[in-house]
């Protein structure tokens, strides 16, 4: 699919020696499936449990990208492949903007309201609406 992310036979080769090796524990699953899997959900910047399952648990892909930040793994397998092409250009970016729930909005609902200066008896400041008008 065009949408799955999966390192280069180059670019695995030069990440594969920065990797942990002989963890105490459980059997580890592919690391290749699981990188690109972390890449994949970085890149399009999908929840952690929306992660396709092609790249295995996403508990598995969470916990790794996790325990590998803390431990500084990550700085190392970018720098190694910043040198595999270094002329062309590498960005990641998981920056993201959301409104608060309120911003879609306005306050109270469709009923219109007289301004604080018309209520005082002061000049309108704008243009009445033909609408007004014409209910009168």
């Amino acid at each position: 699919m065009a949408s799955e992310f999966w390192f280069s036979d180059e670019q695995w080769a030069k990440i594969e020696p920065f990797l942990p090796k002989n963890r105490p524990g459980a059997r580890r699953v592919d690391d290749r499936r699981v990188i690109s899997g972390i890449v994949h959900v970085l890149k399009s910047g999908c929840r952690w449990q929306d992660c396709p399952v092609r790249y295995g648990p996403p508990t598995t892909i969470y916990n790794r990208f996790r325990r590998w930040t803390m431990q500084g793994v990550w700085r190392r397998l970018f720098g190694a492949l910043v040198e595999v092409a270094p002329g062309e250009a590498q960005l990641i970016d998981s920056t993201t903007s959301k409104a608060h729930r309120s911003a879609a909005g306005g306050k109270g609902g469709t009923r219109s309201r007289r301004s604080g200066a018309r209520a005082a008896g002061a000049r309108p400041r704008s243009t009445p609406s033909s609408t007004v008008r014409a209910g009168q």
